[in-house]
């Protein structure tokens, strides 16, 4: 299946699910990965988010809806699918779209980001998600040639405080500015409140994760909430 950016449209006011573990816990197992992401679909996810090669592979295996594939390589500044070297692998790992930083920031090759959005459609089918984290984010990301635009940095770049929970506000912004791309809310969305407040805010999707398969941090809550 090639997803074209006309497909996309299946995936409006749908649930998209982040199915990712960290490294050392013990779900961090490709194999486990795909089937989370297949549990996810039966309850109706609409695509699967996943990062590392071999989760893609698997996923794509394991479910028929779209996958979203990335490559997290280090754990500061642009590190989500960093490079075109990155986005390829991810694209020829099977991801019918690639999710890579879509901020303004240096990347590490030193390719600019619409340098890398071209690369990816010239040498894959793969569509391109953006993980943005500000409206001036947004606004490049789209004249870069992204397919997809995501919140997915809002609060980790130092344009935006860290909310405690979907940041409401930027989706608004993004939303009014009528970029012509599908906006994915994603991050810190972690109730069914919370996902219906992202779409009523202008979001085209919404991408939940930790809320649905990170079972560490959902104990953790529970236990919190016990022990406040």
């Amino acid at each position: 299946m090639i997803l074209t950016p006309e497909g996309l449209e299946a995936l409006r006011s749908q649930l998209i699910v982040s199915c990712q573990a960290y490294p050392g816990e013990p779900m961090r197992d490709p194999r486990t990965t795909a089937q989370v992401a297949a549990s996810a679909v039966i309850g109706g996810a609409a695509a699967i988010r996943v990062q590392g090669l071999a989760d893609v592979q698997f996923t794509r295996a394991a479910v028929e809806v779209p996958v979203i594939g990335l490559w997290k390589d280090g754990h500061d500044g642009v590190f989500i699918t960093p490079t075109l070297r990155h986005a390829l692998a991810v694209a020829n790992a099977g991801a019918h779209v690639v999710a890579i930083d879509g901020t303004r920031r240096e990347r590490p090759d030193g390719l600019t980001l619409a340098a890398t959005v071209a690369g990816i459609h010239a040498e894959s089918h793969a569509l391109v998600m953006a993980d943005c984290g500000s409206l001036d984010d947004a606004v490049a990301a789209v004249e870069a040639g992204a397919d997809l635009i995501g919140t997915t940095l809002s609060g980790y770049t130092g344009e935006r405080p860290k909310t405690e929970g979907p940041d409401l506000e930027l989706l608004e912004h993004i939303a009014s500015a009528e970029l012509g791309r599908p906006l994915i809310a994603e991050g810190r969305i972690h109730t069914p409140a919370q996902a219906r407040q992202a779409l009523d805010a202008g979001a085209f999707a919404v991408v939940v994760g930790t809320a649905i398969t990170h079972p560490a941090s959902i104990t953790g809550w529970f236990k919190g909430a016990m022990h406040a």
